[in-house]
């Protein structure tokens, strides 16, 4: 059974979204070789423990550079994100990065409709 998000899992995911994009936008695109990284979503356990954060990845043939650079670097940009919510939050949640695909999914039916 799935359980749908309550109103402060919302809230939390919404301003970790909006903290990580910025975080990640600070650090530049030359940071991740070129490539334009953006959070497109972040899903957070009932107990706000744990966040799983989805990034777009433009152009999708950086992604795997750029995923192993996230994941190397998983610890820093939670410690950044510690300093930015520590006012609003108790815990920092631990992070765990997923790619979103579905730039890719819409530019694949993009390119079906041409033909």
């Amino acid at each position: 059974m799935v359980e749908k998000e309550s109103t402060r899992q919302l809230k939390v995911a919404s301003q970790l979204q909006k903290d990580l994009a910025e975080i990640i936008r600070l650090k530049g695109m030359a940071h991740f070789g070129g490539a334009l990284v953006s959070v497109s979503g972040v899903k957070i356990s009932p107990d706000l423990s744990f966040a799983k954060v989805y990034v777009s990845i433009f152009p999708s043939a950086k992604a795997e550079a750029v995923m192993q650079t996230l994941a190397e670097e998983v610890r820093a940009i939670r410690g950044e994100l510690g300093q930015r919510i520590a006012k609003q939050f108790r815990i920092v949640p631990e992070l765990a990065f997923s790619l979103d695909s579905s730039l890719d999914y819409v530019e694949h039916i993009d390119q079906l409709l041409k033909k």
